[in-house]
This record gives C-alpha cells, sequence and structure tokens, in this order.
C-alpha cells in the first residue's frame, strides 16, 4: 500500500488483500471513500464474482496458475476486469448520506468509527436500507478506514458464496489492514489536492496555462482513438487594460476572479475552464461540435453580459463584455497547435470587428 501515492493503485491493492486467498479471503469487498463536499459515502471499487459459478471459476483458474498475493496485485494494475466489474456497476450510483438515521447502516457505522459485525437476524432488521437493496447478503463486516482517528472511507465485505464464517481472529487480521489502509488513502489524497493546486491559477481557481496545454492534447489523443470531437473555446475581456488604468489592478483582479466564477457556472462538469493569460481565459470542451460550442460560448457572453460588477473605486456598477473564439476539433485543425491558432485568431476577429461577439472559424 505504502510503495505508491495513485489512489486508485492504492485501493486496489487493499480490496486484493481484502478478497485473495492468501490474504482475508472475503468472497466480495466494497470499498466506500467519504466526498465531504456532497457529505455522502460512494463507491470506489469493487472486487467480486457475481454468483458462485464464477467465484468457482476465479479459484479454479487462481489454484491452476498458483497465485499468491503479489501475483494478483501485480497482474490487476487496475485490471479491466475490475473498472467494469458488475458489482460496482450495480452499486456506482449509491450515495449514502452521512446523516444520522438509525435506518442508514453505513452511515452509522461511519459514526461510530468501529468495525460493524452483522449476522442474518441483525441483517432483517436493514431490510429496507440502500446497501441490501444493491447488496444483498446473510452475513458482513463494515470495516471503518481511518486516518489520525477521522474516518476516510468504509470497506464493505461478506462471504455470500462460501458461506464461510466471520470470526473474531478475521475482524482482528482486517482491521490491521484497515488501520495501514486508512493512513494510505489520506496520504494519497494529499498527494492528490497538492498536485491539484499545482495546476490551478492562484488568482482565478481554475486550471492554469499549463494544464491546459496537457489536458487539450490528451482531449485531442482521445478524439483520435473515438472519433469524437473536441470544441475549444477563447475568451477575452473587452477593455481590460482600460479598466485596469480607471480602477487599478486590485479592482481588475476582482472582475478576472468574477468572470472565471461565471465560466465556472456556465459551462458543464465535463468542461475544463482555464486561465489562458493575462485576461484571456480557455474552455476545452470534450465530446462537443461546433453548433453545441457556439451555443455555450453565447450563453456566457450573454451570462457576462449582464452581469453588474461591484468595484470599490467605482461610482456605480460595471458592465463587462468579452469577445469569444470557437473551434473544433478536428473540423478546423489537425493538431493542438493549430487548433488553438485558429480559435485565437477567431477570438481577435470578435474583437477589432466590434467585441462582445462570437466568432467562430472558419471565419
Amino acid at each position: 500500500m505504502h510503495t505508491t501515492l495513485e489512489l486508485e493503485q492504492i485501493l486496489y491493492i487493499i480490496l486484493t488483500g481484502v478478497t485473495a486467498h492468501t490474504g482475508l479471503g472475503f468472497n466480495r469487498a466494497i470499498l466506500f471513500l467519504v466526498n465531504t463536499q456532497e457529505r455522502c459515502l460512494e463507491p470506489q471499487m469493487a472486487i467480486g464474482p457475481e454468483s458462485g459459478e464464477e467465484a468457482q471459476q476465479i479459484w479454479d483458474y487462481i489454484v491452476s496458475a498458483e497465485q499468491n498475493i503479489d501475483d494478483l496485485i501485480e497482474e490487476g494494475k487496475i485490471s479491466e476486469n475490475v473498472e467494469s466489474s458488475a458489482l460496482l456497476k450495480s452499486l456506482k450510483d449509491l450515495k449514502i448520506p452521512l446523516t444520522t438515521d438509525e435506518n442508514n447502516l453505513l452511515a452509522n457505522a461511519y459514526h461510530i468509527g468501529a468495525p460493524m459485525h452483522l449476522k442474518k437476524n441483525k441483517i432483517k432488521e436493514y431490510a429496507n436500507d440502500l446497501l441490501f437493496k444493491a447488496f444483498p447478503t446473510t452475513e458482513i463486516v463494515i470495516m471503518p478506514l481511518k486516518a489520525k482517528d477521522k474516518v476516510v472511507g468504509l470497506i464493505v465485505a461478506d462471504n455470500l458464496f462460501t458461506q464461510k464464517e466471520i470470526t473474531e481472529h478475521d475482524l482482528r487480521i482486517f482491521m490491521m489492514l484497515a488501520n495501514q489502509a486508512g493512513l494510505a488513502i489520506e496520504n494519497s489524497q494529499l498527494y492528490e489536492k497538492i498536485k491539484q493546486q499545482s495546476h490551478m491559477d492562484a488568482l482565478t481557481e481554475v486550471w492554469n496555462h499549463g494544464y491546459f496545454q496537457k489536458q487539450l492534447r490528451q482531449e485531442i489523443e482521445l478524439s483520435q482513438k473515438t472519433n469524437s470531437p473536441v470544441g475549444l473555446i477563447l475568451v477575452d475581456i473587452d477593455d481590460f487594460k482600460k479598466l485596469n488604468d480607471t480602477y487599478g489592478h486590485q479592482e481588475g483582479d476582482h472582475v478576472l476572479k468574477e468572470v472565471a466564477r461565471i465560466l465556472k457556472e456556465s459551462s458543464r462538469e465535463i468542461d475544463y475552464v482555464c486561465r489562458y493569460g493575462g485576461e484571456e481565459f480557455s474552455l476545452i470542451l470534450p465530446g462537443t461540435t461546433k453548433e453545441q460550442a457556439v451555443t455555450i460560448a453565447q450563453r456566457i457572453r450573454e451570462r457576462i453580459a449582464g452581469e453588474t460588477f461591484v468595484l470599490k473605486e467605482a461610482p456605480q456598477h460595471v458592465s463587462v463584455t468579452v469577445s469569444i473564439g470557437v473551434t473544433n476539433f478536428p473540423e478546423d485543425a489537425r493538431s493542438k497547435e493549430e487548433l488553438i491558432t485558429k480559435a485565437d485568431k477567431a477570438m481577435y476577429t470578435a474583437k477589432f470587428s466590434g467585441k462582445n461577439q462570437v466568432v467562430t472559424f472558419p471565419i
């Protein structure tokens, strides 16, 4: 677990340890992580067969291949089998709110912060629980994953197919694994947070120029493999130098932050809002046609034009407009550089032919 900081690999190692025959040997295991923003538990990864027949096939393969836990981890490397597992698919939309409700088993386990071992009779008391509707079982262990006394996630495990009884010894070993797992997960999350911050623009809290270049290259490479379009929008704040000269750079920074906020609110979850440089922003729109990109660009332009910006140094509210250029890969360009150049040309055409408008390439 401590050989990597990549969260997905850590989760796979943890669940392999829980389910491998040379590990804890549970039939099935699901790992939930805490989503602090939405105050809920979300399933991140699951390992386990769908049926007794599949369980037997897996066991026969492991025995014939004489695999130990290291072999299983090495072979997995977040294998397609795990990512596309039917067990995870059946649970992927399951969000468990962290409310203190006596009928919310996982939330109770989170708040208690101690292992829970439920047998058949106790499980019947939770017949309407969200977990058991998606994950029917006859005996279950819920193990909290802690880091510095804070619960960062839960593992749910059972022996549905072998019906092997879960013993006190199993629970003690499971707790030892969970203590290490919680620390490994926290270290990974801190690493991811620092990595993300290094890609953010400090002033506007959108992605920075370096991340824009990297992500656009990746989206174009994906587009070439999947034949899916990529939209690119470049946004320039009109008369920004005049605004800075009139009201000062601090007020200019305030406008930049407000425009960035509007761009994030006006885009979709799959889009990437970036600071391109100075008073310019860029939006990468995966899987988006030119027509769809123009619709998004017009929505952004209208929203900014309709906003009133309150500046401390201004005697009255200030209006701001933007000029926008739109291009599309592969319709307008064959490379990342060509796509940016054409979006830039479209944006400057919008700027020098009246401002407060959207121009698409070809011009």
